[in-house]
């Protein structure tokens, strides 16, 4: 069940990405009721992600790297350097989204694209990170989220 989680859970981010990479497109063409829709719908896709997230760890905690001894420590680099990313995504997702709510527009568009760019290469390095974890190589023991992380 641990492993079909996983697999919502990038669904979930790699869906986000899409939908906010036609968000960014729309208002680059000015439509900013399209840009506004796929904006929401990827921020609630990028929620989604994180709540059954967190409920996987909670149930059945994360997967260690179950790959070649010598990949390890450069897999626990990459992984905690794409753990800082997310987490700096999140909150300018926040606080764009605040800006847009508040009609801030002008700050809006600033931190914006910083925003989406933070976010698309945290899907892409999200996605490494899980083809390393269940496709590439067998997929490690569960432990809990800092052992996972720590690489211990």
């Amino acid at each position: 069940m641990a492993v079909v989680m996983a697999y919502v859970n990038e669904g979930f981010i790699i869906s986000s990405a899409i939908v906010m990479a036609f968000g960014w497109y729309f208002i680059r063409r000015r439509n900013v009721d399209v840009h506004r829709r796929l904006m929401l719908t990827g921020s609630v896709l990028a929620a989604l992600f994180f709540i059954t997230y967190v409920l996987k760890t909670v149930i059945f905690g994360d997967t260690t790297f179950g790959g070649p001894s010598k990949w390890k420590v450069p897999y626990q680099v990459f992984l905690q350097a794409h753990s800082m990313l997310a987490t700096v995504a999140a909150v300018f997702g926040i606080i764009t989204l605040t800006f847009a709510f508040r009609s801030r527009f002008g700050s809006h568009r600033k931190i914006g694209p910083w925003t989406t760019s933070i976010w698309f290469v945290t899907a892409v390095t999200g996605f490494a990170v899980f083809l390393l974890l269940y496709v590439v190589f067998p997929q490690g023991e569960p432990a809990n989220v800092f052992r996972a992380w720590l690489g211990n």
